[in-house]
């Protein structure tokens, strides 16, 4: 069911919706973007743990600026449409001429030295439920998900696989029509294939000396972070569209992180 701005209005009082007002200030990548950059701004040693990130077309000159400071350092950004998903889009460059300024997209410094699993790299998907937002959030965070791998080995970027989205991608949308990819063909079986569970991810990885609590621990900080960057959009717009209302559990929303 889809809903436009006046069916909030029209919701009874044993109703609800899975839809936020306004949620395109963390859906959007640009707009979750402009919203952690404000926060990191304020509070730059909390909100440290995404890279160098520009919104095109406003902030192609500091784009700009980044690609010519310390030219001889070899700089190769990832470039994603704005509002768009599945890795549609999505590619590598090392030179800005290849990005063109009136794009309406998001780029980032690409991240070079990921952690690796049989020399993959990979992902998690963890999946949260916002079932509140005014006069407080109320987060609640699935206890498992999935872990996507891509189905190259990893290389660091360079001219002769910039292109190999098999490699440097991990999106299930892509790798699935990769001729490497395993497909997991038992529900019993959760550490196989190129998607796996995060349980039996994490099950690996404390086999390999890894820290477990701590990370899943600064998993939830990241979660926590993000949503109180976009708290005051939600919150104005749902009093805004739930005025009449006086609820403050008329919508959920699940959200893939």
């Amino acid at each position: 069911m889809t809903i436009d701005n006046t069916g909030f209005s029209k919701l009874k009082p044993f109703q609800k919706i899975n839809f936020f007002p306004g949620i395109h200030c963390i859906a959007r990548k640009d707009q979750l973007s402009n919203n952690l950059k404000r926060l990191k701004r304020r509070f730059p040693e909390s909100y440290d743990f995404f890279p160098e990130t520009f919104t095109l077309p406003a902030e192609y000159n500091e784009l700009k600026a980044y690609f010519m400071k310390e030219v001889r350092t070899k700089k190769v950004v990832i470039v994603k449409p704005q509002a768009s998903c599945q890795g549609k889009g999505i590619y590598l460059t090392d030179n800005i001429r290849n990005i063109p300024e009136n794009s309406r997209c998001v780029v980032q410094k690409y991240l070079t030295r990921p952690y690796l699993l049989d020399g993959l790299k990979f992902d998690l998907r963890i999946y949260v439920l916002l079932a509140s937002c005014s006069p407080s959030l109320k987060i609640y965070l699935f206890d498992d998900g999935l872990a996507r791998f891509a189905t190259e080995t990893y290389k660091n970027p360079d001219m002769s696989n910039m292109t190999d989205m098999y490699m440097h991608l991990t999106n299930y949308a892509i790798n699935k029509d990769s001729p490497n990819f395993v497909f997991n063909a038992s529900a019993n079986d959760h550490n196989v294939g190129h998607k796996r569970s995060i349980k039996a991810l994490f099950k690996d990885l404390k086999n390999r000396g890894h820290d477990i609590h701590t990370l899943w621990a600064e998993i939830k900080k990241l979660i926590i972070k993000t949503f109180c960057s976009v708290h005051p959009v939600l919150n104005q717009n749902y009093k805004s569209h739930l005025f009449t209302k006086n609820r403050s559990d008329a919508c959920f929303q699940v959200f893939g992180y």
